[in-house]
């Protein structure tokens, strides 16, 4: 057994996702039908959750074409400081500034998996912030970069944003919270709750409206929860 968040976009109140830590079988191996076979254990689990009939796995090993095109690996963006489209994980790598290095602008070039890989990301030192667009973030609210980030991304491409509707849940069988903190599945969840809220009323969004919107607010994801309830992992 092993145990993956589900994240439920929440329309009202403070809380902007809600995640829950679910238990299901996990299915040994690492080829894709062994993946898929506990991305459909972990959303028949997740389905027994109130309000929750309809869940999308955001990875390279989703079973729905959706899921992998909403892959960090997959989804791209544009900038006017970077024409040229690149991948979220690339834009994210790259963004990154440690105390000994970086940001690593030649990453934006590279493929996403080689980018993940770059030797420079474990021998630089300690992560200090991000820069990207030559605009500085902080490394507090701990998700934020990787949120907006993410969130940029998906606003341009609406044909991606369209396909969401009846989605009442998302997960990411390759995320594992004792590993990682951000998740893109999470991001997901972030941008239909606002989207839902009526928030993201323009196709980009600055740093500072990005912080203003998320900030101050209650947080409920793999690694930190705001809600009184127990610790998910």
């Amino acid at each position: 057994m092993a145990q993956r968040p589900i994240f439920i976009p929440s329309f009202d109140g403070p809380l902007l996702v809600r995640t829950v830590g679910v238990t299901f079988e996990w299915l040994a191996g690492l080829s894709l039908s062994q993946r898929q076979r506990s991305i459909d254990s972990l959303h028949a689990a997740g389905r027994q959750l109130a309000g929750v009939s309809r869940i999308l796995d955001i990875s390279s090993k989703s079973r729905e074409k959706l899921g992998t095109a909403l892959s960090a690996f997959n989804l791209t963006l544009r900038t006017p400081d970077h024409p040229q489209s690149l991948s979220v994980e690339c834009a994210f790598q790259g963004s990154k500034v440690f105390e000994h290095g970086g940001p690593y602008v030649d990453i934006f070039a590279m493929s996403s998996r080689d980018a993940k890989r770059d030797e420079r990301l474990q021998s630089s030192g300690r992560l200090t912030g991000f820069r990207f667009a030559s605009v500085d973030w902080p490394l507090e609210p701990q998700t934020a970069f990787y949120d907006w980030l993410y969130i940029t991304a998906l606003m341009q491409n609406p044909a991606l944003i369209r396909q969401l509707e009846g989605f009442s849940a998302f997960s990411d069988i390759e995320f594992n919270p004792e590993r990682s903190v951000n998740c893109q599945a999470y991001a997901v969840a972030l941008y239909v709750s606002l989207a839902g809220r009526g928030e993201l009323r323009t196709p980009g969004c600055s740093r500072d409206a990005f912080l203003r919107i998320v900030g101050g607010r209650p947080v409920s994801n793999a690694r930190q929860d705001d809600t009184g309830q127990t610790t998910l992992f």
